[in-house]
Parts: C-alpha cells; structure tokens; sequence
C-alpha cells in the first residue's frame, strides 16, 4: 500500500513540475487566436505591434458604435497592421466616412489612416460572401508564389479590390500584387505596403513608420494614385 502512495505521490509532483514549466512558455492568445512561436517568426510585426493592432481594431469599433449606435445603414471594418488602419465598408453620406476616419486617427497608436469607406446602401450579402472568397483565392496566390512573404501580408477584398497589407522589400511588394492581380474575379489591387530594405530583414524587428507605398508591380504596368496615397494596379 505504502508503495502504492509513494508512485502517485512521484507522479503527482511530476505532473506538477510538467505544469509549472508549460504555464512559463504559455502561447500568447489574441483575439482568440494562440500567437505560437512560429507565427510569430513569419510575421514581420514585433509581438507588440500584434497585440498593439489588434487592439487598435477592436478601439475603432467601439468608438464607431458609441458614436453610431442609433443608426442602422453603417458598415464599418478596420484592418490594422503596424498602426496602419485600412477602413472599408459602406456608411451614408461623407461627412459620416470623414468623421469615422477621424475617430479612427484619434485612437491611440494609429500612425495612418487609409479611409476606404464607401459611400452608399450597405453592400450586399451575397457581394460579401463573393469578397471573402477572393481574399481566400488571393492568399493562396500569395502562398503558391516564390518569394513572397504571404504570413506577413494581409488581405481585404472589399467588392472585387484586392487591399495588401504588410511589411515588405520593394520586389516582394511587385511579385505579391502581379500574383493578387491575377486571380480571376478581381477588380483592382491597391498596394497599402510598408516598404522595407532587404538588410533591415536581418536584423531584429522593431516598430518603424509607415512609408507611402511602392512603385508599380512591373515596368509595363500602369498605376493610379488613390486620393489617400495608396498605389493601385489593374488586374492583369
């Protein structure tokens, strides 16, 4: 009987240890979605502006809905990467879009904001269902093309327009919307990159300012400046 004791009192402080050492590596859980190691080491972000973006969307909704909350005609989604806010969505008049992007920029460590609001009835649901599946189609694009960073670029469709976002050099930037612009059912893509140098990917990642986007995805390629300062292609 005694021996019994001993081996589950051996097991029990075992378990114990097991546990106290997994509680220390813990993986860091944001917006229900567990930030593991590896998915930290494909993003580009530090941890911190992860963590700093994500609460950056959920900010702009709830000042959205204080402000809007009688009214029942407004979409509004923010998409947040390094402090870059991509508003997308239908509101009813302009002077709603502009005060939404202003209660966009208000918001603590928003460092842009690229007001795409649409001015109009809310799109549709079937339109809607349509953009989620091009942003899909977009991303494997992105997967299936050499040399392109796909974990660290990210993808709003928003009624056939392709937007991208994420820390990349110049040519990753050009490959990313060359794949994005050739997939059937798109529209246009607008290029919404912070560009980096090739030498600072080896070094350790740290917060940098947004820059204004790159030039056109190939030579042969026309662009068209959005009033915002986003750079867009056609499709191809």
């Amino acid at each position: 009987m005694s021996a019994k004791i001993s081996s589950r009192l051996i097991f029990a402080t075992m378990s114990l240890a097991a546990l106290t050492a997994l509680s220390a590596c813990a993986p860091l859980i944001v917006g229900g979605t567990a930030a593991t190691t590896a998915l930290v080491a494909t993003d580009r972000r530090t941890t911190g502006e992860q963590v700093e973006d994500k609460a950056i969307e959920m900010k702009v909704g709830a000042e959205v809905r204080r402000e809007y909350a009688e009214q029942q005609n407004i979409r509004v989604n923010a998409h947040a990467y390094a402090g870059q806010v991509l508003l997308t969505g239908d509101v009813p008049s302009e002077q709603v879009k502009q005060r939404i992007g202003e209660l966009a920029a208000a918001v603590e460590k928003v460092q842009r904001v690229v007001n795409e609001l649409r001015v109009g009835d809310i799109t549709p649901v079937s339109v809607r269902t349509n953009d989620t599946w091009l942003s899909s189609k977009v991303r494997t694009a992105l997967i299936n093309t050499k040399e392109v960073p796909s974990l660290t670029i990210n993808v709003t469709t928003e009624r056939g327009i392709v937007y991208l976002q994420g820390k990349v050099t110049e040519e990753e930037g050009q490959r990313a919307a060359i794949a994005a612009s050739g997939v059937s059912g798109v529209n246009k893509v607008v290029k919404l990159f912070d560009i980096v140098s090739p030498e600072s990917l080896s070094q350790p990642a740290s917060p940098a300012p947004i820059q204004e986007s790159g030039t056109p995805a190939s030579s042969n390629t026309s662009t068209v400046p959005e009033t915002n300062g986003a750079q867009a292609m056609p499709v191809q």
